[in-house]
């Protein structure tokens, strides 16, 4: 949902509880820990399934982008009514691998987010619940890092929806390729010039469409779940090629 890409955040949505992680993060040892606790059964198998050393190179990574469109921006009231997974690595998108899923949010939906994604009340009415598919889904996100653009909206979506229907939450690694543009863009020096005069350079916009267009990679039509994860996948590609290197250990990256 490119909307919420502008890096402008519902004020809940930084403040509700969910996966919290950083960096320094130990994903490995945290799957295995999880593994042990988690109740549900799907959940327990998606833990189960392992996750990367944070040692491990790029290269080695296997990785999933990941987008989710929703009723709104507030992951405790809204829901979600899409989710799009494409697997990759930095080499090749494996787009004919790529899942997608309409589903039933809990919550009706509003004008303002059907203009957005274009999905329907007839078209939710017919799809399942998460909780119906939620075996597919993480069969499908298992032993991959996660690439999204803007995590706090995957995450809390995702936590806050397996909150009601399963009893916990779910936590996972991520590569967040706006928090990518963001390290590089949103900290640029002011220059001499700048400084003497008390001026500020303007801030780069971090937007998915941004952020590509200065790869010089194509604009997709925004606001499908599939093709912004599609997107995403690119976009990571290209920050890596332009800026790290296959060989920079993922816990560079990932959160």
């Amino acid at each position: 949902m490119d909307l919420r890409r502008a890096a402008v955040f519902h004020p809940k949505l930084l403040s509700q509880p969910g996966a919290v992680a950083t960096a320094e993060t130990d994903w490995r040892k945290r799957f295995e820990a999880l593994a042990l606790s988690a109740r549900d059964e799907r959940l327990r198998a998606y833990y189960a399934a392992g996750m990367v050393g944070g040692d491990t190179p790029l290269s080695a990574v296997p990785l999933m982008a990941l987008d989710v469109e929703t009723t709104g921006l507030d992951p405790v009231k809204d829901g979600m009514v899409s989710i799009g997974l494409v697997p990759m690595n930095l080499e090749r998108i494996r787009a004919s691998a790529s899942r997608h899923w309409i589903l039933k949010p809990r919550v009706p939906l509003g004008e303002a987010s059907v203009t957005i994604h274009g999905i329907t009340d007839s078209q939710v009415m017919a799809a399942p619940d998460l909780k119906q598919v939620l075996g597919e889904v993480l069969q499908a996100m298992a032993g991959h890092v996660l690439v999204v653009h803007c995590r706090d909206i995957e995450r809390q979506f995702l936590n806050g929806a397996l909150r009601p229907r399963i009893g916990e939450g779910i936590a996972f690694p991520v590569i967040d390729t706006m928090e990518l543009e963001a390290r590089l863009h949103r900290n640029q020096p002011r220059g001499w010039l700048n400084w003497a005069l008390g001026r500020h350079p303007p801030q780069a916009s971090i937007r998915l469409v941004d952020s590509r267009a200065r790869y010089n990679l194509p604009r997709y039509r925004p606001h499908h779940a599939l093709t912004d994860a599609l997107a995403s996948a690119e976009l990571l590609q290209a920050q890596v090629a332009h800026r790290f290197s296959p060989d920079t250990p993922v816990r560079e990256l990932w959160s």
